[in-house]
């Protein structure tokens, strides 16, 4: 089959090309921005990439379209498309009925913490021998790859809960035949495709009327709106965790490890170096995931000391004269001040510099700005860049006071920080996007300033 995808440098369609190359297919596609790191991952899969989208692209006559959730009404391409009565579909669809139609799907969603869980989830099933494909929204350390199809049953899937395509307003994650669902939380997000929390909580009971009864529903017992999607109907077994009668977490006095209880038996003790509450929370998701797969838990905590997180997920990108420089990806205010907790817990009284650029739709719309502040209030000095957004971020962070700086000029940003550091400093960069390249910027400017000891 040749497929040729629209959208295709997007990390769910770029994952579903590898999967697509992976399975034998004949793949080509376009995007309005063709550029490293995913434009040279996909061309040495044998991928050929076309920048924009010409109808002219009609004539490399594919057995069928694929479409991704960029694509709109009007996009020049997908005009022709529709004027030729060409064949199309959209990618959870393809990839439902061509990867994962017949086999064990492990499917992980919820606002927060789906990328890290489902490559904890992934690597526990790897480090047991059962060789599992997966499609991940990010870059597992211990894989090397975000996305791949193996000849065993078991695909672990990171299930959003955007909308699928223009012509299909259902989240993705209902496309997906999963056996085993873990939903992590539930908080409200993606202002610019739901009004509300309501309508989100919505889209998760769909996705649970899917699961079948021999499966498993792994949840956040403490989420109060996951409890209003079970209740709604549910007929699945469901197990809760970070609650004290399921699964459940009790840190160490010291370092980052912790016991791992399912009720009131002990399952063993996670070691490793991950910091924070809610990565905690995501290796008991993943462990009783692994569980109904059967893994053993006291298996799975094993795997989880080998665990190397996640790109972009408080990733070092390295230190400059003492000064400490992370990647991370949080763009939510929860996400963002479980970040800086984490990160407190390990340096404890060491400065940290949060910095912070809000990009998501969400941010942009200003629809989480009230929040922005205590989410933040944990951090020594917070830098915030402005540029693109439409609402007065000096005017959010004013409860801040002096601790808070604000400004739209990346270049002044970094100069900013770097005079500011001083050795044993930690500065802390969050955006979902690549932040103007800001992470080694700070690094040169920092090996080129004189930083304080």
């Amino acid at each position: 089959m040749h497929i040729h995808i629209l959208g295709i440098c997007g990390t769910f369609m770029g994952g579903v090309a590898a999967i697509a190359r992976a399975a034998g297919h004949k793949v080509t596609g376009c995007d309005a921005n063709v550029y490293p790191p995913m434009s040279t991952q996909l061309a040495a899969q044998g991928v050929e990439l076309i920048e924009g989208y010409g109808a002219d692209q009609t004539r490399l006559d594919p057995d069928v379209y694929v479409i991704g959730n960029v694509i709109m009404r009007g996009n020049p391409l997908m005009e022709a498309i529709l004027d030729g009565g060409l064949p199309y579909i959209s990618g959870p669809q393809w990839l439902r009925e061509n990867a994962l139609q017949g086999r064990w799907v492990l499917a992980v969603a919820g606002t927060h913490g789906k990328t890290t869980t489902s490559a904890m989830l992934a690597w526990i099933l790897e480090h047991a021998g059962l060789d599992p494909g997966f499609l991940i929204g990010g870059v597992p350390q211990n894989f090397g790859v975000s996305a791949r199809i193996t000849g065993t049953p078991f695909f672990v899937i990171e299930a959003d809960e955007y909308d699928t395509a223009y012509f299909d307003k259902r989240s993705k994650f209902v496309h997906y035949p999963a056996r085993t669902a873990v939903l992590n939380n539930l908080e409200f997000d993606h202002a610019d495709i739901f009004p509300d929390l309501a309508a989100i909580e919505t889209q998760f009971h769909h996705f649970v009327r899917t699961l079948p009864a021999n499966g498993l529903i792994v949840t956040n017992g403490a989420q109060a709106a996951l409890e209003r999607v079970i209740a709604r109907e549910c007929w699945t077994p469901v197990e809760r965790f970070d609650t004290r009668e399921g699964w459940h977490a009790v840190p160490a006095a010291s370092g980052s490890a912790f016991e791992v209880y399912n009720g009131g038996k002990a399952c063993g003790t996670v070691r490793w170096t991950l910091l924070g509450a809610h990565n905690r929370s995501n290796a008991l998701a993943a462990i009783a995931a692994a569980r109904h797969s059967g893994v053993p838990a006291d298996a799975a905590i094993e795997a989880l000391a080998r665990f190397e997180s996640v790109k972009r997920r408080m990733e070092v990108r390295g230190v400059a004269r003492g000064v400490t420089v992370y990647d991370d990806f949080a763009h939510h205010p929860t996400a963002i001040e479980t970040t800086i907790e984490g990160l407190r817990a390990s340096v404890d009284g060491a400065r940290i510099f949060a910095v912070v650029e809000p990009r998501s739709n969400t941010m942009k719309l200003g629809i989480m700005k009230k929040a922005l502040p205590a989410s933040l209030a944990a951090a020594d000095r917070v830098f915030c860049y402005s540029g693109g957004l439409t609402w007065d971020a000096t005017d959010a962070l004013e409860p801040l006071g002096a601790k808070a700086t604000v400004t739209a000029d990346l270049d002044a940003l970094v100069v900013r920080i770097a005079g500011e550091a001083r050795s044993g400093d930690h500065v802390l960069v969050m955006s979902n996007g690549g932040f103007g390249g800001i992470h080694q910027k700070l690094l040169d400017a920092l090996g080129a300033a004189k930083v304080h000891p």
